[in-house]
């Protein structure tokens, strides 16, 4: 066993005071060395148990807490949910749905794809967007979505439309990749170079069979959904709506599958990979989340796809033209029966057709004529 240190002399100062409390530490230490050394293997073998027992009591206890946690958030997310009320899913009849190809080409090309649209004209100077380009990098994730002052009809129509979008594309994913769905749809609405409803981002294209959603389209609207499958789309919807980010996703706007690579592949940036899905997002200042300041205003479209556009085409006649008979008869007839009676006729104007009848005069015959007589003869023939 180690000796003792010889205990410094007390002092008076604060010198003094340290060294005292310095050597009471080490005297504790050496006790607790002493006691130690004093042990049985078997009480080490206890005491090690104790040990490992609290440790494993404190996992334990992170672990639960952890779950608890867990349970209530998800209690939560379901209270949200439950929030709006379970929309019937749109359903069409199989005779009503025209398949059509698409006639635009930036529609989606395919089951699983988004189509893609223009870009409107850049709304900065371009050394501003350069400036806001620059100062973004990574993946920026979306504001929380928020319905404002929008009615309850705004509200059924917005979740029913986007339950849609979510079970026909993403109706065998799991809970990341149909939220990641929900998120490109409300990235859209946010976006300036969408529609600023939801019903109206999710059927946009319809009316001309040029979906940005194919399911729109392709007569994939004519299958009644799984109660089971429709429930879990609505949920999903409904807490996406509440505000609930997905935010691997980030910014994207446009998503395919593994199966198809369409033509504005290569145009974007891709932003990340959930479930079968690529999701991408435009590059340069469309891409940012300044573009992102269209505001949610309500006024949703009522749920499925627009009406076509009819216009009228032009009649064009390829008969040959009526023929008109004359009757010579009934002509002169009539004709007679425009002409006045004599007797109607004022005594002023009776005679008003009847020709004037002039007679031939001389000089001689008029006594106040003013030629003088040698000019008076002037244009009578010579006689010889």
């Amino acid at each position: 066993m180690n000796r003792a240190p010889p205990r410094p002399a007390a002092g008076r100062g604060e010198i003094g005071r340290r060294s005292e409390t310095s050597f009471a530490l080490w005297a504790r230490e050496e006790d607790d060395l002493d006691t130690l050394r004093a042990l049985t293997d078997d009480q080490l073998r206890r005491l090690a148990q104790a040990v490992l027992a609290v440790f494993a009591l404190l996992v334990l206890t992170v672990l639960g807490t952890g779950t608890t946690l867990h349970l209530l958030s998800t209690r939560t997310d379901s209270v949200v949910a439950r929030q709006l009320p379970l929309p019937e899913p749109v359903r069409l009849a199989a005779d009503a749905i025209t398949v059509a190809a698409p006639t635009d080409e930036q529609a989606a090309p395919a089951s699983g794809v988004t189509g893609t649209i223009a870009l409107p004209t850049l709304p900065v100077p371009v050394a501003v967007a350069d400036r806001i380009v620059a100062g973004e990098s990574g993946i920026v994730a979306a504001r929380p979505f928020s319905f404002g002052s929008a009615s309850a009809v705004d509200r059924g129509r917005a979740l029913q439309c986007l339950a849609a979008a979510i079970y026909y594309e993403a109706a065998s994913e799991p809970d990341a990749g149909q939220q990641a769905v929900a998120q490109v749809v409300l990235n859209r609405v946010r976006h300036t170079a969408f529609p600023s409803t939801v019903c109206g981002v999710v059927y946009q294209g319809s009316e001309r069979a040029g979906c940005q959603f194919s399911f729109a389209c392709d007569g994939a609207m004519a299958r009644a959904p799984s109660r089971d499958g429709w429930a879990r789309a609505t949920q999903v919807a409904a807490l996406a709506l509440a505000g609930r980010v997905y935010r691997p996703v980030g910014l994207a706007t446009h998503y395919h599958t593994y199966a198809v690579t369409p033509a504005w592949n290569r145009s974007l940036v891709m932003t990340g990979v959930v479930g079968a899905h690529f999701f991408h997002r435009w590059k340069g200042y469309f891409g940012t989340a300044a573009a992102f300041s269209q505001r949610y205003l309500g006024g949703e479209p009522v749920p499925g796809p627009h009406t076509p556009f009819t216009v009228a085409a032009p009649v064009v006649t390829t008969s040959a033209p009526p023929v008109i008979t004359v009757d010579p008869a009934a002509l002169v007839k009539a004709a007679r029966a425009t002409v006045t009676a004599p007797a109607t006729i004022m005594p002023a104007y009776r005679d008003s057709g009847t020709p004037v009848v002039t007679t031939s005069r001389t000089a001689d015959d008029d006594p106040d004529s003013q030629i003088l007589p040698q000019w008076r003869d002037s244009g009578k023939p010579l006689q010889p």
